[in-house]
């Protein structure tokens, strides 16, 4: 680890603490050139897969992005914030549990709609419609005869 006030390349871990919940570990380090200390903090990275657009461009997982759109279905429904985080943590570790590099936008819609449609059946639809890109009316009277 590189020192921060001295950029030497040679320092030592003092003491190292873990958080209360284990997902971060605190380390207090020393510089044998310039002898400050500084801490360093170490997280695990979760690497979601990108996600193929239509078009075949890709694009980085965007979980804010995803959260947006579910609470757009869900504007003005009655769903709690820690429902939509539920949903939010399923799909996400479905999408972990694949061990996938790439899901196609389609995949990551479908279980969009499968959350939705568990959650509340208005914002499914709504979704739905959006995301199918219902052209008539009788695209959604199959979706409803669906639910």
């Amino acid at each position: 680890m590189r020192c921060p006030f001295c950029s030497h390349t040679e320092t030592s871990v003092v003491e190292t603490r873990e958080s209360d919940e284990g997902d971060v570990i605190r380390r207090r380090r020393r510089c044998s050139h310039c002898d400050k200390r500084f801490t360093t903090y170490e997280r695990s990275e979760i690497a979601l897969p990108a996600v193929v657009k239509k078009d075949g461009s890709r694009v980085e997982f965007q979980g804010p992005k995803l959260r947006a759109s579910m609470l757009l279905a869900l504007r003005k429904r009655p769903v709690s914030t820690e429902q939509v985080d539920a949903a939010l943590e399923r799909i996400q570790d479905k999408l972990l549990a694949s061990g996938a590099r790439e899901v196609p936008s389609a995949r990551l819609g479908e279980l969009v709609m499968r959350e939705l449609k568990r959650i509340d059946k208005v914002a499914y639809v709504r979704f739905a419609s959006v995301y199918r890109e219902f052209e008539d009316v009788d695209a959604f009277r199959q979706l409803i005869r669906e639910i």
